[in-house]
């Protein structure tokens, strides 16, 4: 059964669970069709709604009463037949109703064509940082994997283990969709962990960019500091 993630309102990443409860997040409005979503094998994260008929969250929709063309409009009554054909028989001098109208659209259009710069201007920023944050957060799940690895290793044999030791592979074979490759070892400072390399994102805010994971051995808790922005970071990941 796949396991999926999803990104929530904080556009932080959530999971891993299976189908049925991404469903029931769905049904009761956690998530939406909007809402990226991600599971092993997809290259990226994606729209919830590209799987709405795969996870069955869609209903097909039934014919409706709206299909039927409209009643027929109420006879005139004899006064307003009259005052119609007055209307029709003395047309008067001026410009048509088509070009008022005309006009009248293009006034009202002026503030909105304004109004969607603005939103535009707020929205594509906000949904270039959402996709570089999903991004980041695949990274960051595939090198989770080397967590446990590395915290086995250390905390029984008291080494640091390295990359090309112990069976651990060389740094690219850890590559994945977003990350070029990952480098295990001691720090500079002397602390034992890993460091990611971000990659394949098409952006210069993450592409070479790193990550790096510590492990303290005293308490065995993972620490995770980086050098991208902290706004395409996750709150735990924020120096």
């Amino acid at each position: 059964m796949s396991e999926w993630y999803f990104a929530d309102r904080n556009r932080q990443q959530q999971g891993p669970v299976s189908a049925d409860e991404l469903g029931a997040h769905f049904r009761y409005g956690r998530v939406g069709l909007e809402t990226l979503v991600w599971r092993d094998g997809m290259p990226q994260w994606q729209r919830l709604g590209d799987f709405a008929e795969e996870l069955g969250l869609l209903a097909v929709p039934s014919a409706s009463a709206s299909a039927m063309p409209p009643p027929p409009p109420p006879p005139l009554g004899q006064a307003a037949a009259e005052a119609v054909a007055s209307v029709h028989a003395a047309p008067r001098k001026g410009m048509s109703g088509g070009k008022i109208a005309l006009i009248v659209a293009a006034a009202l259009a002026l503030p909105c064509l304004g109004l969607a710069g603005i939103l535009a201007a707020i929205a594509i920023p906000a949904y270039n940082d959402y996709t570089l944050r999903a991004k980041t957060a695949d990274a960051m799940t595939h090198g989770a994997a080397l967590k446990p690895i590395v915290a086995e290793r250390y905390l029984g044999e008291g080494k640091c283990p390295r990359n090309g030791e112990g069976g651990l592979g060389e740094p690219e074979s850890y590559a994945g969709t977003h990350v070029t490759q990952a480098v295990i070892g001691e720090f500079d400072d002397g602390t034992c962990g890993f460091e990611l390399e971000v990659g394949n994102t098409g952006n210069g805010r993450l592409d070479g960019k790193k990550i790096w994971f510590e492990l303290d051995r005293d308490t065995a808790d993972w620490i995770c500091t980086s050098e991208i922005d902290d706004r395409l970071l996750p709150a735990s990941c924020r120096g």
